[in-house]
């Protein structure tokens, strides 16, 4: 899809189509594709991308055009070299770091804070008021609910196969239940829960599901006591 350049910011490139709303500020060299919709008060920064086309694996591929446009509420915060595709949504207030990567069909609910260097892979939840730590990796397939925090450098997964792997069984990423804390480093196997308020502590891999109020530590996780189970 062609781009054009604008007046609005220095090195600023629009695609056809795109919809900018009051009081957005948008860096330098910033570039927003076709379809694009960006809401009152938002403030873009230096290189980013919004908007851009998937390209998937050619099994996966969709026809061109066919992928929503990118959607961000108001008062979103994008950082410098930050990467949001097509069909994502960001909601009211949300804060996305510098060069955090956010993929189609990726939700983002209001108040989140998504770190630097964050990815938030296709088809991932996220509920309102959340923390996505720096360097973190929320694998496709996974649920969020709201006010979840996940440490920096947490991996979830969702193929147990690692790539060795029909079309079936459908891969399952984490579930994360309201108010739940992942430590800094922790690993989460493919289709685990983790509970209400439960805490996986850092560095901890979770090859189960954890209840909710409890806390895990370990490798493998198994309880460490310092948990508050739910009544």
């Amino acid at each position: 899809m062609s781009l054009t350049s604008s007046p609005l910011a220095p090195g600023l490139a629009l695609g056809e189509d795109v919809e900018i709303g009051g009081g957005v500020s948008l860096g330098s060299g910033v570039v927003v594709h076709a379809g694009t919709r960006i809401g009152d008060g938002c403030e873009v920064g230096d290189g980013a991308v919004l908007g851009k086309p998937p390209k998937l694996a050619r099994r996966r591929d969709p026809a061109p055009g066919s992928e929503p446009a990118l959607r961000l509420g108001r008062d979103v915060v994008v950082g410098a070299g930050a990467i949001l595709l097509a069909g994502a949504r960001v909601g009211d207030g949300a804060s996305l770091g510098a060069r955090c990567h956010v993929r189609e069909r990726a939700t983002l609910g209001a108040g989140t804070v998504v770190g630097h260097d964050a990815a938030v892979d296709c088809h991932v939840t996220v509920g309102e008021r959340c923390a996505i730590g720096p360097g973190a990796y929320l694998t496709a397939f996974s649920l969020v609910e709201d006010e979840v925090v996940v440490g920096a450098g947490v991996v979830t997964t969702n193929d147990s196969t690692m790539a060795r792997r029909a079309r079936e069984p459908p891969m399952r990423g984490a579930t994360l239940r309201r108010g739940c804390r992942i430590g800094a480093g922790a690993v989460l196997v493919p289709g685990v829960e983790v509970g209400a308020r439960a805490t996986v502590e850092p560095g901890a891999v979770v090859t189960r599901d954890v209840p909710a109020g409890t806390a895990v530590s370990g490798v493998p996780a198994r309880p460490s006591g310092s948990g508050r189970r739910e009544r």
